[in-house]
């Protein structure tokens, strides 16, 4: 007797169902992340340093309070792979840091769009040195669309600083786009640190609970030391709160949902939409000015976004699991 001819399936919109809502996660994530040098401006008696650790500070213990099931459930493999959870959590408590003190000393246009847009590149970098994963040919395209993008974005800003902190120095510039390159880093090693924990088994949940409820608790001391100005009026402390709630706590929730679906480089790189909505609210709401220039640079984001969100479809069938099995 004869044995029936394998199954075979086409490549569906199914296979990919699962990139394209991380894809889709990452995107919301990065719109909400945009308000947020706008959202500061409102408090200008608030230094960089208070913003950045409420936000983060109350946005990551946030994290933990809804995940400490998982985390309990999942606490032999996360303390099994401690020095990646401190790694991310320690980047955690870096970034904000340095990314409002960019914003704050180089305008919000060009300190979110150096600290975002560095972030793929050093992403991918990381992928490649301690993964050894390939770049791929998409994600380079993608990736130098995007970060000439970003480049254009910063070129066209800098000769207009007027969203640059009052009082600025001829320092403030260079000293914010450092910061920015900081705040890169930090962002891609706290994505690398979490979407390799979450390839374990861990579940999102569990892993943005601990790695992010941590670096939150590394922040409150600076909380404490610079957060007075929070509750001088209730402006102040409700931006406090909105930054917390928002952009962090449910920005970052979004946010792990999508590195459970696609890998960092790829986040890190969907993540440059939020210079776009940065820069636009940055001329809508705060009053700097975004040239042809800028606007051509938001324009190459867009579509490095499209290469990057839409799904790719492989020729030939996909064997199904039965294919494995003898005849």
């Amino acid at each position: 007797m004869t044995a029936a001819r394998p199954a075979t399936r086409p490549v569906t919109g199914a296979r990919f169902h699962g990139t394209t809502w991380g894809a889709l996660f990452v995107l919301a994530a990065s719109v909400l992340w945009g308000t947020t040098g706008t959202a500061a401006t409102f408090a200008p008696g608030v230094s960089p340093l208070a913003i950045g650790a409420v936000a983060m500070g109350f946005g990551g213990v946030l994290q933990a309070a809804i995940a400490v099931r998982p985390m309990m459930d999942f606490r032999a493999s996360l303390r099994k792979q401690w020095r990646t959870v401190a790694l991310g959590a320690l980047a955690v408590a870096a970034y904000p840091l340095a990314f409002y003190s960019s914003m704050h000393l180089a305008g919000v246009a060009v300190g979110t769009v150096v600290s975002i847009g560095s972030a793929p590149l050093a992403s991918a970098v990381i992928e490649r040195v301690v993964d050894k994963r390939p770049f791929t040919g998409r994600w380079v395209a993608g990736a130098v669309l995007g970060v000439s993008g970003a480049a254009l974005l910063c070129v066209a800003d800098a000769g207009h600083p007027e969203g640059a902190a009052s009082g600025s120095t001829e320092w403030s510039t260079p000293a914010g786009i450092a910061l920015g390159l900081l705040a890169g880093l930090t962002y891609a090693l706290y994505s690398w640190a979490a979407h390799r924990l979450i390839n374990t088994g861990v579940p999102s949940r569990a892993v943005m609970g601990a790695v992010f409820g941590i670096g939150g608790l590394l922040l409150m001391p600076v909380l404490a030391a610079t957060g007075a100005p929070l509750l001088a009026s209730w402006q102040n402390l409700a931006v406090g709160a909105y930054m917390a709630l928002v952009p962090m706590f449910a920005g970052y929730v979004l946010f792990g949902w999508g590195l459970a679906r696609v890998r960092a480089s790829t986040a890190t790189t969907l993540s440059l939409s939020e210079t776009v909505v940065a820069a636009v609210l940055a001329v809508l709401v705060v009053g700097e000015r975004l040239p042809a220039l800028g606007w051509a640079g938001a324009a190459m984001i867009a579509g490095s976004l499209i290469i990057l969100t839409l799904p790719a479809r492989r020729p030939g069938p996909v064997p199904t699991m039965d294919e494995t099995q003898p005849a």
